[in-house]
């Protein structure tokens, strides 16, 4: 047992357990282990429009699972995020652009970073109709239509990313450094940076042990924080010019009209990550950002601080995440939603008292 110089026995003890695989987790990795056999075809697939840690929990998990025998495809509901392009490398295959197509002829589907099939998009009917066994691993709360059978999930996981590294520590599966740099990328976007309240003491464990896998984090940065396009700058420039702030409440919010994204060349991986521009203003408890995707549907980010709960709030317009860090999306035109979900946001913030300081 390593132990630090220093420290008590009761310290060291407490280091030991933040590397130890949680029991609860233990348990449903072995449930999940009868549905994986040497030889068959896997389908991963994630949400829409696939953030850090929907992608690198996926090329993680791709790469174990071939380290097993199976063959494995991702097949996304939307693109491969270019952002994300290398976590890819040569040998995982990601078969999205086949659509519905390429889950005709898998034994297993495993659904990562979601917990309700209608988050899975143009492939929900597919996947609501299949004929194989369905597998989940996923650190949000089960949505309202659930996907698969057996669930291995865990909201006290700061990522996805985390789950899938405990599954290869139960298994005793090797960490490559390709398996390493994603599964560091699903957590430290899914963390934001390790700055937001899902940080746990586990969470900078797990990210040790992938620095001693061959994460170079230098590197990782330049990757994901240091690529911006100048189409990001322009529509963060935009939408700035739309922040509004009601500090009374904690209020702040932004919004996107469709003709300015398109005006910016912008696209998904742009306008991620701008929400967290309103909840950086002083004061600010709930911070919103409103998308208009041009075709009757607007896309709300709900981002929150202290004891307001995000997650709870955006539950009032179908959506759903996590506690500091929600989506919705809602049926209507731009200026109709903005009225209706910052109606709702004055009279919940009402309810809920100022956190202290």
């Amino acid at each position: 047992m390593m132990t630090l110089s220093g420290l008590t026995p009761a310290e060291n003890l407490a280091i030991q357990d933040l590397f130890s695989v949680p029991p609860s987790r233990s348990a449903a990795i072995h449930e999940l282990v009868p549905l994986l056999k040497p030889g068959m075809t896997v389908a991963l697939s994630t949400h829409l429009n696939a953030d850090g840690d929907g992608c690198g929990s996926e090329a993680g998990l791709a790469r174990l699972l071939m380290q097993m025998g199976m063959r494995v495809r991702i097949v996304n509901p939307t693109p491969w995020p270019p952002l994300f392009a290398f976590l890819l490398g040569d040998d995982v295959e990601d078969a999205s652009d086949r659509g519905v197509d390429a889950l005709r002829d898998i034994d297993l589907l495993l659904v990562l970073d979601i917990n309700d099939v209608r988050r899975l998009g143009v492939l929900a009917d597919t996947v609501r109709g299949l004929h194989v066994p369905i597998g989940v691993i996923d650190h949000h709360v089960a949505g309202e239509e659930p996907v698969g059978q057996v669930t291995y999930a865990d909201t006290s996981a700061c990522a996805t990313g985390e789950l899938v590294f405990d599954f290869a520590r139960v298994l005793g599966l090797q960490i490559t450094p390709a398996i390493a740099e994603s599964l560091y990328c699903a957590i430290l976007t899914d963390t934001g940076g390790f700055r937001f309240s899902n940080t746990s003491p586990r969470c900078h464990a797990v990210a040790a042990s992938l620095l001693a896998a061959g994460v170079e984090p230098e590197s990782m940065y330049r990757r994901i924080y240091a690529q911006v396009k100048p189409a990001r700058l322009h529509l963060l420039r935009d939408a700035l010019a739309t922040l509004q702030i009601e500090g009374d409440i904690g209020l702040s919010w932004i919004s996107l009209p469709h003709a300015l994204v398109q005006a910016a060349g912008a696209t998904s991986d742009d306008v991620d990550g701008l929400v967290e521009h309103p909840r950086s203003v002083a004061g600010t408890r709930l911070a919103l950002l409103f998308r208009d995707l041009g075709h009757g549907k607007v896309k709300v980010s709900f981002r929150s601080t202290g004891n307001v709960d995000a997650q709870f709030f955006a539950r009032r317009f179908g959506g759903g995440g996590h506690v500091k860090a929600s989506g919705a999306l809602i049926v209507g035109e731009l200026p109709a939603v903005e009225a209706e979900v910052i109606a709702a946001a004055r009279e919940y913030l009402q309810t809920v008292p100022r956190a202290a300081p």
